[in-house]
């Protein structure tokens, strides 16, 4: 078995209303858009945080770290 993603419950429901009822609320798609986008954004930060902290050298620790707080969006004057 995969990996498994939790999503928030009205993203879960909008896809159910939009794809298994077929029933589409105005907006329904850019939310479900924005919610599945927020997620990835989500699962990508996870993966690079993860990769930090399991990476087996040094240098490849501090590559993946220095990716993450790109990533984060962490200012040069905060970083050490």
């Amino acid at each position: 078995m995969g990996k498994q993603v939790q999503i928030p419950y009205e993203l879960f429901m909008d896809l159910v209303y939009l794809f298994v009822l077929e029933i589409p609320d105005e907006g329904t798609h850019e939310k479900i858009v924005d919610g599945l986008n927020k997620k990835i954004d989500k699962i990508i930060m996870h993966e690079l945080y993860e990769k930090y902290k399991t990476a087996p050298t040094e240098e490849e620790r501090e590559k993946a770290r220095q990716e993450y707080i790109d990533k984060r969006g962490v200012f040069e004057n905060f970083r050490w």
